[in-house]
C-alpha cells in the first residue's frame, strides 16, 4: 500500500487533526494620557502573545471530545482556527480531511459553530424566517431540510417559538433555537463554545441530552467548551485540558479524577458513638473493608468535586507550578 493511500485512510477516520500549531497574535500597546500618548506616536509599543504553542492532538469520527481550560488558555482561539476563522502561525490544521485555510467554504457545508454569546437568528425576525433564510442561502435540499426542522422542533422543544421573534426569546430559547438552526443542513462535525453559559437548570439539561443524543444515535462529532466541569463530564467521553496556550492533558474523566487526587472518603459511623473516616479510590476494596468491621450504624461518602480539583490546578499553573 502506497504511503499517499495510507495517509488517506488515516485522515478518513479523523474528524480533526492539528500538527505543530502555534498561533502569535500582535497587541499594541497604547496609554492615551500625557507623556504615554506621545511616547505612544513616537515610538508604539505592542505586545506579542503566543495563544497556542505547538499544539497537537486529534478526534476521531464519532467522538464527544470536552475541550477545557482557564480563561485565557487558548480554547476559542483553537476553535476559531478549526473553523477557519483565524488561520495558524505555523503548523497543519485537517478538518473532516480538508484544510480550514484552503477549503473553508466546502468545510462549512458539513461543519456546524455555535458560540454562546453570539446568535445567527435574524434579530427583527420570527424564528421560523431565520431558518427558512438557512435553507434558501445553504441550498438544503427541501426533503432534509423538513426532516431536520421537524427533528429539532420535537427534540429541542421550540414548536412555540417558532413564530417568535428573535429579540423576545430568553437565552436558554435562544440558545435551543441557535442549535436548531446550526443543524438544519446535518453537520458531521458541530463546534460548541460554552453552549450552556448562562442557562437555567432546565434548559441546561435538555441542551445536554439532546447533544448526547446526538453523538450516541446519529454519530455526530462534537467538540464543545465550558467552564462548567459537571455539564462536560456529563456530555463527553474525553477531555482535553489547555494551560497556557499547550496542551496539559489528554484522556477521560476518570484518568482525570485520579491525576487531581480527587479523594473519595467514606464517614463511619458506629453504634458506641465512634466515627471513622477511611479515604478511598477501589469501591470494591472498601467494600471488602467495611465487611470485616463490627457495629457499623451509618456509612456517608464525599468526595472532592472535579470543579475544585481543577480550580486548584489551574491556580498551580497560574502560579507557575507544574
Amino acid at each position: 500500500m502506497s504511503r499517499k493511500v495510507q495517509t488517506d485512510m488515516y485522515h478518513m477516520d479523523s474528524a480533526v487533526k492539528i500538527s505543530g500549531v502555534t498561533k502569535i497574535f500582535t497587541q499594541w500597546q497604547r496609554d492615551n494620557t500625557g507623556k504615554g500618548a506621545l511616547r505612544n506616536l513616537l515610538k508604539p509599543e505592542k505586545r506579542i502573545v503566543t495563544a497556542l504553542d505547538n499544539v497537537s492532538f486529534e478526534v476521531k469520527k464519532g467522538e464527544f471530545v470536552a475541550y477545557a481550560g482557564p480563561n485565557g488558555a487558548g480554547k476559542s482561539t483553537t476553535m476559531k482556527l478549526l473553523s477557519g476563522m483565524l488561520l495558524p502561525t505555523s503548523g497543519e490544521i485537517s478538518v473532516l480531511a480538508m484544510s480550514p485555510q484552503k477549503q473553508r467554504r466546502m468545510i462549512m457545508r458539513r461543519l456546524g459553530i455555535l458560540f454562546g454569546n453570539r446568535t445567527e437568528l435574524w434579530w427583527d425576525h420570527p424564528v421560523i424566517q431565520s431558518f427558512e433564510w438557512k435553507k434558501v442561502v445553504w441550498d438544503i435540499p427541501d426533503g432534509l431540510y423538513r426532516k431536520n426542522l421537524s427533528m429539532v422542533t420535537e427534540l429541542l422543544g421550540i414548536g412555540s417559538l417558532l413564530k417568535t421573534f428573535a429579540r423576545e426569546l430568553s437565552l436558554g430559547q435562544r440558545m435551543r433555537a441557535d442549535l436548531a438552526m446550526l443543524l438544519l443542513h446535518s453537520p458531521e462535525l458541530i463546534l460548541l463554545d460554552e453552549p450552556t453559559l448562562g442557562l437555567d437548570v432546565e434548559a441546561k439539561r435538555r441542551m445536554i441530552a439532546f447533544l448526547r443524543q446526538l453523538n450516541e444515535q446519529e454519530g455526530t462529532t462534537i467538540i464543545v467548551t465550558s467552564h462548567d466541569m459537571d455539564d462536560l463530564e456529563e456530555m463527553a467521553q474525553r477531555i482535553l485540558l489547555i494551560s497556557n496556550g499547550a496542551i496539559a492533558f489528554d484522556g477521560g474523566f476518570a484518568e482525570l479524577r485520579n491525576r487531581l487526587d480527587c479523594s473519595k472518603r467514606a464517614i463511619v459511623h458506629f453504634s458506641d458513638g465512634a466515627r471513622r473516616e477511611i479515604d478511598y479510590q477501589d469501591t470494591n476494596k472498601l467494600l471488602r473493608e467495611l465487611s470485616e468491621l463490627d457495629g457499623i450504624v451509618d456509612v456517608s461518602f464525599t468526595q472532592t468535586s472535579l470543579e475544585e480539583g481543577l480550580a486548584n490546578l489551574y491556580a498551580k499553573w497560574e502560579a507557575g507550578k507544574p
